[in-house]
């Protein structure tokens, strides 16, 4: 008999715990330099595109999951669907231990990095020098491994406090916290001399750079950055209560979303400009290329200080997420305590994470196929098993689950959603087509 269910406190603790989920390092970290190698704007209206269809869709779909069941992706699929159809959310538990085993390898860089510009220990410009610490310090052995047990124990620590108590109270302090920093920052850059043609970058969008890779990468993004197909937003979706309106709510989530990634990018690229470095550095624009920035500028070390800041809150609040479909299942199916579910979940993620950290040090020649153990990792997630959960949550409510889905949509007919036949279309046949020439994109050219 599964315990009585958590929920939201309220409505505005959902809204920040669903957009902290959404925001995180795709949209701070990933989106800012995949916008620097795609084309700029051009890429940013495809993947605005893909997130106002595909994007909402699943979210929507994943969201009603999890409220009509009031269980884990596990427990939701079977409910519904069946022994067969709990592996699909079977799969989204496993697609979270994945990621989040390199995912807190990347956050943990974020922590270090905050406390290398606010004790100034990256005073030089020179992106060359800058590239050199980078490789030093994600090359030892002890040092990011230690920040990334940091990262994984606050992670840990506030999914251990449950929804109400653990996530929502936090994700009320650090989304706010998060956007202020955020604001602060854009304003910053676009006012440095010699942003102007950063701005152009972003608002003049260059369609001969648009290639079919340009669209997967948009395509990858959008399924990363919203948190689709990892189980996630069904978990969340658990602890709503019945009346909540799951289409608005969603706007709301999607709008911050897109609203961050853009703003990062407003952050990142004008800056880069102002210094005349490169904005299609990829990886290494946010830990090579913008210190150089900051180090260029008037009070660097403190907006570096706040950059890295803005970088960590925005990865826990997505760790958190990440991490909590686990607990989810761990106490709903096993009836494990929270406490006890959060401990061993986070000891695995950490397990898996020394190999992925070590891909760039000792490790670093240990390759298959050309990919370390953190490359495959990170292309197993975001490339086949991502797409694959959203394409297992599009078939199954599309096909199998249509008409109740609508009925709980419509909150048992209290909502008028005109709209209703095309999502189910939408789901049934536009983004199982997307996402299948998404996974064959991706491997055909691995």
């Amino acid at each position: 008999m599964l315990a009585a269910r958590e929920h939201w406190g309220s409505r505005f603790g959902f809204i920040m715990a669903t957009a902290g989920s959404a925001i995180g390092l795709g949209n701070i970290w990933r989106f800012p330099y995949m916008a620097g190698e795609n084309g700029g704007s051009a890429f940013i209206l495809i993947y605005l595109a893909v997130v106002v269809t595909f994007g909402i869709s699943l979210v929507m779909a994943e969201m009603v999951l999890g409220r009509a069941t009031q269980r884990n992706p596990v427990g939701a699929f079977r409910a519904l669907g069946g022994r067969g159809w709990a592996l699909a959310g079977g799969l989204g538990v496993l697609t979270g231990f994945v990621i989040l085993s390199f995912y807190v390898v990347v956050a943990g860089w974020t922590l270090a990095y905050m406390v290398f510009m606010a004790g100034n220990q990256l005073p030089t410009a020179d992106p060359a020098v800058l590239g050199g610490h980078f490789s030093g310090f994600v090359g030892r052995t002890f040092s990011p491994l230690f920040a990334a047990t940091i990262f994984m124990g606050l992670t840990a620590w506030i999914v251990a406090g449950g929804v109400g108590k653990g996530i929502e109270r936090a994700s009320k302090v650090l989304m706010p916290l998060l956007f202020v920093l955020l604001l602060v920052l854009v304003a910053r850059s676009v006012t440095l001399p010699g942003a102007d043609p950063g701005l152009a970058f972003l608002l003049t969008p260059d369609f001969s750079r648009v290639t079919i890779d340009t669209i997967i990468s948009a395509t990858a993004q959008a399924f990363f950055s919203l948190s689709i197909g990892m189980g996630v937003m069904i978990t969340y979706g658990s602890y709503l209560p019945r009346n909540v309106n799951i289409p608005r709510s969603t706007l709301i989530i999607v709008l911050l979303d897109v609203g961050v990634a853009v703003l990062a990018a407003l952050m990142v690229l004008p800056a880069v400009f102002a210094v005349g470095l490169d904005p299609s550095a990829g990886p290494g624009l946010t830990f090579i290329t913008l210190p150089a920035v900051f180090a260029s500028m008037p009070f660097g070390n403190l907006f570096g200080t706040l950059f890295f800041a803005l970088l960590a809150i925005a990865a826990l609040t997505s760790a958190v997420s990440i991490l909590e479909p686990m607990i989810a299942w761990a106490v709903d199916e096993h009836g494990i305590g929270r406490g006890a579910a959060t401990l061993a979940a986070s000891l695995v993620c950490l397990l898996l994470a020394i190999p992925a950290s070590l891909s760039f040090g000792p490790l670093s020649d240990a390759t298959l196929a050309g990919k370390t153990f953190f490359d495959w990792m990170d292309f197993l997630a975001n490339n086949v098993m991502l797409p694959l959960g959203g394409l297992l949550v599009a078939s199954f409510v599309g096909w199998r689950w249509a008409k109740p889905a609508c009925t709980h949509l419509t909150n048992d007919g209290t909502l008028r959603l005109p709209w209703l036949t095309a999502w189910i279309w939408l789901l049934r046949v536009g983004a199982p087509v997307a996402i299948v020439a998404l996974v064959w994109q991706a491997v055909s050219t691995s």
